[in-house]
């Protein structure tokens, strides 16, 4: 693997990996108070990737961003993580012969850099199962619609065309079947009649940044029980963020976010 906007040299041998480690132990009930290391897969422009990066500067989210992992040259997210300084791998998919050798590639590197959670921020390839075996549930996502409605790629403009009154984003954590794993956290805002996909877009992707990095944080403090799919957040001392628009998130966001 190579940083910052080089292609790799094509894999002819599957790396090896570690042995995963028990999610239970090593994030949902995690007590250990140090920041949480954090990686970030991107493909695109990386605005969700600079929500996270301008929280942890802040001093708001407690994590520290190890790696940001691109599949596509050239892609913006590349020069969000040279200016933040913050490590970006590229590997570029089609130098692979195929999406498990690629994904193996993608896990050394996570492994070698240390990351503890996996964070899919606009990253545009469908995990493969050692993948998901590798960071058995410790990957999260974000949606931009109220799952279970509206999966996959299309779900702005699918929920415009169907004419429904509310829509939003949603985080959850990831499984094999896509936008199917169990919600960490929802934010509904308006749809009007008769607006744009990139009007209604706009609106979400407001939340987006605002909601992930607060899933985020939520993971790191150690405050996320899962049992089943319900997701149970473990009170805090944050107080609530206060509410300053026409959208409604729940579990509330605090303080920061």
């Amino acid at each position: 693997s190579v940083c910052c906007g080089e292609s790799p040299e094509p894999r002819h041998e599957k790396p090896r990996l570690t042995k995963p480690v028990d999610p239970q132990k090593a994030l949902i009930k995690r007590k250990i108070p140090m920041p949480l290391n954090i990686a970030i897969l991107a493909s695109g422009s990386g605005s969700n990737a600079q929500a996270m990066i301008d929280k942890a500067a802040a001093g708001v989210l407690d994590v520290n961003i190890c790696c940001i992992v691109c599949n596509r040259p050239g892609a913006g997210v590349i020069e969000r993580a040279r200016k933040a300084g913050v490590t970006c791998v590229v590997l570029d998919h089609k130098e692979f012969a195929d999406r498990e050798s690629f994904d193996l590639a993608v896990v050394q590197t996570l492994q070698d850099h240390g990351a503890q959670l996996i964070v899919l921020a606009g990253y545009m390839r469908i995990l493969s199962t050692a993948f998901l075996e590798a960071f058995s549930g410790r990957v999260i996502n974000i949606h931009p619609a109220l799952l279970p409605s509206f999966p996959g790629v299309h779900g702005g403009a699918d929920a415009i065309n169907y004419g429904v009154k509310v829509s939003g984003c949603t985080v959850h954590f990831v499984e094999e079947k896509v936008d199917s794993g169990p919600v960490l956290v929802q934010a509904v805002v308006p749809v009007n009649a008769g607006e744009s996909e990139d009007e209604l877009m706009s609106r979400i992707h407001v939340m987006e940044h605002r909601i992930y990095p607060q899933a985020i944080q939520w993971l790191a403090q150690g405050r996320i029980d899962v049992q089943g799919r319900q997701v149970h957040l473990k009170p805090g001392n944050s107080p609530r963020a206060p509410h300053d628009g026409d959208w409604l998130v729940w579990p509330p966001l605090e303080q920061g976010f």
